[in-house]
């Protein structure tokens, strides 16, 4: 076997890895989370980043629960990444808290990441040039 062929070998079992479908352990940890990091941000939010109103849009866990990716979405405000950067400043505040609420409904308390999830505006984006694309064609066919 080449190197290359190993190389190649490998980097599919990390993608295999890394798509298998969440367990159904992973999908209840990521409810507890999404729902009690919601409750954070609803208690401590409007210290942190005033008049932004921000979101838990999902969670994604590792397989060995040790690893949250929490994605939020940003409304109320132009500069939204200004608005993670803020939470990630107060990161081990809102950690504390977030380990007291869940601290009896799972065994470890995960570390986590946050993630601007910008899904919303993408398709807001794209219902917009679909208008523009729509209002450009009915103008070209009254033209002829």
């Amino acid at each position: 076997m080449s190197a290359g062929s190993a190389n190649l070998m490998n980097i599919e079992h990390l993608c295999l890895r890394y798509t298998t479908m969440e367990t159904k352990r992973q999908k209840q940890v990521a409810q507890v989370i999404k729902r009690n990091f919601s409750d954070v941000l609803q208690q401590e939010g409007r210290y942190i980043y005033d008049d932004a109103l921000v979101t838990v849009t999902n969670v994604m866990v590792s397989p060995d629960l040790s690893l949250a990716k929490i994605y939020l979405s940003v409304y109320n405000t132009e500069n939204k990444q200004a608005v993670i950067l803020k939470l990630e400043e107060y990161h081990q505040r809102l950690k504390q808290i977030f380990a007291h609420r869940i601290r009896k409904k799972v065994r470890r308390v995960p570390a986590f990441d946050l993630y601007l999830d910008d899904t919303l505006d993408e398709m807001y984006r794209l219902n917009a040039l679909f208008d523009e694309l729509g209002q450009s064609k009915a103008g070209q066919s009254e033209e002829e």
